[in-house]
């Protein structure tokens, strides 16, 4: 693995070596106090038995910020069996629908209950390390599968690191207007002007690293790392793009950006990037390398 190396600064300069949790519930008990913040993920319960007939118990369930179902795996160490054993319990949610949906409705509500997606389950599996042969199987599985690395540094930092990730990713029907023949791009009417900027949009976001899934909602198109970074919402002569950068770290322009903290808008993010020309992409482009970062 590639480490990063902490050093306090304070006094004499000294490194912080990292350590691994004495037990793997440590890890999982720290997760699941912070999971929102950690994983983007709200958390809904914790060693969720699956019955007697399957017989186990998922360590932790949670629903991610597009309404899709999470299954989060928790291994202390390096554990070649951690996919698998994510990917029987997947199986098993998609074969239990109607009892993760009385899961949500118990902890956060009817409408919540009403919004899950189960077109995109997703399972994350946090460890000390991986193996090759589990890089090589996330990405060639169908499932959205995050491998996220943790280690410890003293008594006060966490660190995570999404080392891989995979899932489906389609290119939203109006992200492809505007390229093809002049009659196709007739056809596409009034949105067909935002054709080219949008697909423009999808290279950039998804070029920005490795690992960038896309999420097709019915009113937006989310672009995950680990979190979201991006959710772009298509109007007839604009972009809407919804970033995770701190509003509060950048310089707003009016007609541009805004601080849409606390307004309620489509997808996450509290900063507001309105793009209607190629000039505005350029100008976007460190803004969403800024929301990648803290995704």
């Amino acid at each position: 693995m590639s480490r990063l190396r902490l050093f306090k600064l304070k006094g004499v300069v000294t490194e912080i070596v990292p350590r691994l949790a004495e037990v793997e519930a440590d890890v999982q008990d720290l997760v699941e106090a912070h999971m929102e913040a950690m994983l983007g993920v709200t958390f809904l319960a914790s060693e969720y038995s699956t019955g007697p007939v399957h017989g186990g118990r998922v360590d932790s369930l949670g629903i991610d910020e597009n309404g899709s179902p999470v299954v989060v795996e928790y291994k202390r160490s390096t554990d070649a069996g951690v996919i698998n054993q994510g990917l029987f319990y997947l199986a098993w949610l998609m074969d239990h629908r109607d009892a993760f949906r009385r899961l949500v409705r118990d902890r956060l509500g009817v409408q919540a209950a009403a919004r899950v997606r189960w077109s995109a389950p997703r399972l994350i599996c946090v460890a000390g390390d991986f193996t090759r042969y589990d890089l090589h199987a996330v990405r060639e599985h169908r499932h959205s599968i995050d491998l996220v690395r943790y280690r410890i540094f003293g008594d006060e930092h966490f660190g995570l690191e999404t080392v891989a990730s995979a899932g489906k990713s389609r290119m939203p029907a109006w992200a492809g207007r505007g390229r093809g023949t002049a009659r196709e791009k007739h056809a596409a009417g009034p949105d067909g002007a935002m054709g080219e900027l949008a697909a423009a949009v999808d290279e950039v976001l998804l070029g920005l690293g490795e690992g960038v899934t896309k999420v097709e909602n019915q009113t937006y198109i989310a672009y995950q790392r680990l979190q979201n970074f991006a959710c772009v919402c298509p109007r007839r002569s604009r972009l809407l793009i919804y970033l995770k950068a701190s509003p509060a770290e950048v310089e707003l322009v009016p007609g541009f950006s805004r601080d849409v903290t606390g307004l309620g808008h489509h997808g996450t993010g509290n900063l507001e990037i309105r793009l209607q020309t190629e000039r505005d992409l350029e100008l976007a482009q460190e803004l969403f390398r800024m929301s990648y970062a803290v995704a």
